[in-house]
């Protein structure tokens, strides 16, 4: 099983409405799509990594940004048959234009030797319940099923930068 981190950030828009970060995964296989082809800021736990620590790295990876504040445990959720996710939701504000994602490499088109790199993350989007539900890959739908439903983070006022 691959053990994978992430964080989920949050704002809130009004006392009652939150909104969540998403990152649309780079690449030409998701290039054409948006249902279903955004996620979490999330990736693999390296060896003797901390998951946490694994979760902020990943975040400043895919995002640019480092996580600043009070990270709260949202739980360990199975993405799929080969990958459990930890994730934390950290609150904080942050501009989708200043988007700065590392880039990893692959043979594109398959088959032609040649070799192309893309972003992990092409774009990222703030997205109320409803939206977020349709946007993200369906193995981390539960993960927001659970955010939303939860009351611990309405009264978190942590700052994000």
């Amino acid at each position: 099983m691959i053990e994978t981190a992430g964080i989920l950030l949050f704002r809130r828009r009004t006392r009652r409405q939150r909104e969540v970060l998403l990152v649309h995964m780079g690449g030409p296989i998701w290039a054409k799509r948006d249902e279903g082809a955004w996620s979490i800021p999330k990736g693999a736990i390296m060896p003797a990594e901390n998951p946490l620590d694994a979760a902020k790295r990943e975040f400043l990876e895919e995002v640019g940004s480092p996580i600043i504040g009070d990270c709260v445990f949202l739980g360990k959720f199975r993405q799929n048959s080969a990958k459990n996710l930890s994730v934390w939701s950290v609150e904080g504000d942050l501009d989708p234009a200043t988007l700065k994602s590392i880039t990893f490499s692959m043979v594109w088109p398959p088959k032609s030797g040649r070799v192309q790199y893309f972003p992990e993350a092409d774009r990222c989007a703030w997205f109320t319940k409803k939206p977020a539900l349709q946007k993200i890959v369906a193995g981390q739908k539960k993960i927001l099923e659970a955010f939303f439903a939860s009351k611990r983070h309405e009264n978190r006022h942590v700052q994000h930068q």
